[in-house]
């Protein structure tokens, strides 16, 4: 068990910091924290500003536990002034300084270099995260990254902060992404300033308003986020940029390190060390592809919306990124957005379409190292169009699942989608209501957003009743979803049949949530912690850390509902402009 920061120390080991290129207009103090333009290298060191007077508010036990360490160090004074920010006295071998990397951007597969400042690309990467630590804890590399530790040379003019809204809003989804069964970038601590406060753009109370209405002064935070690599695909994209243009001597170089220490990082144990690069830029992409299609199933499962899936939001280890503008689908809609400046191409259903698009930028990004390797560009070729393929493979396996059946049913899955959108139902609820495996639809009704069959009796926020004749769908639409999973009539004298329901439902409960991140639960915690009271955060995090079990019926009535009307298309709640 580790208990303290000089228990941890020994484990330190920055294979990136070591491993790849300095930038070489950098300061090796660390003092680097103006907006300018990055021409080479891999990374800048980067000294973190502390937070003013740092405050606990919550740690991931779960996390704690996987790396050993003791819940008793997340309140620790030396941990506390490390992971807000201070890394004056960490123990050595721990470091002073820590890191930040560049990356480009690409949107829907479009490359843009105008986010950046100098409108060059140069500018454009971690403007407000910096990396502290690599440590190898039981034979496994964490990477340890601050989220609001201030400005880097890719501030592009910004404060560098993260309030705390945000950092809870990232905290807790993350917490509970990884509860769910999706890989994730982890939670580690979060800390708010007592003193330290910034001004941000955000909704009046209630706004119906699709962007913020005034300025409010919110608390600052620092939140480290863990992962075996924070590698994204526009990073890879920067490299590729300059190794085609040539824009310095070790351009070609610094892309071939960025790719083979990615790999040892993140699928060292699929991919062969002994191979040369051109084979194991072939393998990196056909296992990225692997994961990358079996993530937004995954997201799709658990009605997740990434909302800005930009490639520079894509981790290149194939896992969840970035937590801005998210969302989890609750009323039913394929085009779901939280993000209002999202459009239907990062919209739910559309994830897969912008995931194949993120991947053709991975594979645009490898294509420079693969030139003299005709062969190996064909196969690179042949991965990138088969995405499609493989993306569809994968949501069918996914639906199936859901629904518990052997293999997916396009008819069956067609109603349902067109019923779930007219009716319309609670995502969540829904399909957790199903693994019940219910006689008829009176206990899936739990999910409606609409009365079946009385307009007067419709519940306010939807008024008006559901189309005509939807009632016989539903109930036709059932029972041959329980013929096709082989469940037959109650009513039977042996228990046969009662025993393979159980079964089922048994089944289909480990693959649907009981509990969903709404974002109406996560607005109260965070307002009540600028407060300085914690304890709201820390309920949501120990249900939203259990999704799928049963918990008391305190907690069900309070956290397995449907949205409360007033809660409909207000700023905050319903959509958001971005995060910060």
């Amino acid at each position: 068990m580790i208990s303290t920061l000089e228990e941890l120390a020994p484990l330190a080991d920055y294979s990136l910091m070591d491993g790849l290129n300095s930038d070489p207009d950098a300061n090796a103090s660390g003092d680097d924290h103006a907006p300018r333009q990055v021409f080479s290298g891999h990374y800048v060191p980067v000294s973190p500003t502390p937070i003013e007077a740092p405050d606990y508010v919550a740690h991931s036990h779960t996390l704690f536990r996987e790396l050993g360490f003791a819940d008793s160090m997340a309140q620790s004074a030396n941990f506390v002034r490390a992971f807000s920010g201070d890394l004056s006295l960490v123990p050595e071998p721990m470091r002073k300084v820590g890191w930040a990397c560049g990356y480009a951007l690409s949107i829907y597969g479009t490359e843009y270099t105008q986010q950046c400042p100098f409108q060059t690309g140069n500018g454009y990467g971690d403007g407000r995260a910096v990396s502290v630590l690599e440590a190898v804890i039981d034979g496994r590399r964490w990477e340890m990254q601050l989220k609001g530790a201030g400005r880097t040379p890719y501030c592009r003019g910004a404060d560098g902060r993260a309030v705390l809204r945000s950092s809870v809003r990232e905290f807790l989804a993350q917490e509970h992404m990884h509860a769910l069964g999706v890989p994730t970038s982890r939670s580690l601590s979060l800390f708010v300033s007592k003193t330290e406060r910034v001004r941000r753009p955000w909704y009046s109370e209630g706004s119906r308003s699709m962007e913020p209405d005034h300025m409010i002064s919110e608390p600052v935070a620092i939140s480290t986020r863990v992962a075996p690599s924070f590698i994204r695909v526009g990073q890879l994209e920067l490299f590729a940029r300059r190794a085609r243009r040539k824009a310095h001597p070790q351009a070609m170089e610094e892309l071939e390190k960025l790719v083979l220490h990615l790999v040892d990082r993140e699928y060292g144990d699929v991919i062969d060390t002994e191979l040369d690069t051109a084979q194991k830029v072939v393998l990196l992409a056909r296992e990225f592809r692997s994961r990358l299609t079996a993530l937004v199933a995954n997201w799709i499962r658990v009605g997740y919306c990434q909302g800005n899936f930009n490639s520079d939001n894509c981790a290149a280890g194939g896992f969840t990124l970035d937590y801005g503008p998210f969302g989890f689908c609750e009323v039913f809609n394929p085009h779901y957005q939280p993000w209002t400046g999202g459009g239907h191409h990062f919209s739910f259903l559309n994830q897969p379409a912008a995931a194949e698009r993120n991947f053709q930028s991975f594979c645009s990004a490898l294509r420079p190292l693969l030139t003299a390797h005709h062969d190996c560009l064909l196969q690179l070729e042949e991965i990138q169009n088969d995405f499609a393929e493989v993306m569809q493979a994968q949501m069918e396996t996914m639906w199936a699942a859901k629904l518990g059946l052997d293999a997916f049913n396009a008819e069956l899955f067609n109603e349902l989608e067109t019923l779930m959108a007219h009716t319309p139902v609670d995502y969540t609820v829904f399909f957790r209501e199903l693994s019940n495996v219910p006689d008829d639809i009176r206990p899936l009704q739990k999910s409606f957003y609409k009365n079946l069959n009385n307009a007067d009796a419709a519940k306010p926020w939807m008024q008006g009743a559901a189309p005509e004749g939807i009632e016989k769908r539903w109930s036709e639409w059932l029972t041959k979803w329980k013929s096709l999973a082989g469940i037959g009539s109650t009513a039977a004298a042996n228990g046969t049949n009662l025993r393979s329901r159980e079964e089922l439902a048994k089944k289909m409960k480990l693959v649907n949530p009981k509990y969903s991140l709404r974002e109406w639960f996560v607005v109260p915690a965070y307002q009540q912690a600028s407060e300085g009271n914690y304890a709201p955060i820390r309920e949501v995090q120990q249900v939203m850390t259990r999704p799928y079990a049963e918990q008391s019926k305190e907690t069900e009535e309070k956290y397995y509902r449907l949205k409360p009307a007033e809660f409909f298309d207000v700023g905050g709640l319903s959509f958001y402009s971005c995060s910060s």
